[in-house]
């Protein structure tokens, strides 16, 4: 499914792809597979591909992905609430 986020002038979606990142959870992390909208220094900006919601993602790593990549990104469940809300990946794949 394609969302599209006018502030950012095209849709984001990963196609139909089979989801290698299925949203689950194990007794200790969560998965969310996401689409990156922006990067930081510090942290990512992803739309949630299975919510449409967008999520910062702090990573030390953010440097190495782009704009448009899909993520796999693992966290231990914890998400604040702020808006947008914020979690901290314990892992990243490219999809």
């Amino acid at each position: 499914m394609c969302t599209t986020y006018p502030q950012y002038g095209r849709q984001y979606g990963c196609g139909s792809t089979p989801n290698p990142c299925s949203p689950c959870t194990t007794s200790n992390s969560v998965t969310m597979r996401a689409q990156v909208l922006e990067v930081f220094c510090d942290a990512l900006l992803v739309c949630d591909l299975s919510t449409c919601q967008q999520v910062r993602v702090n990573t030390p790593d953010a440097c190495c992905y782009q704009v448009g990549q899909c993520l796999c990104i693992t966290y231990n469940g914890v998400m604040t609430t702020s808006l947008p809300p914020q979690i901290s990946a314990t892992s990243i794949q490219v999809l």
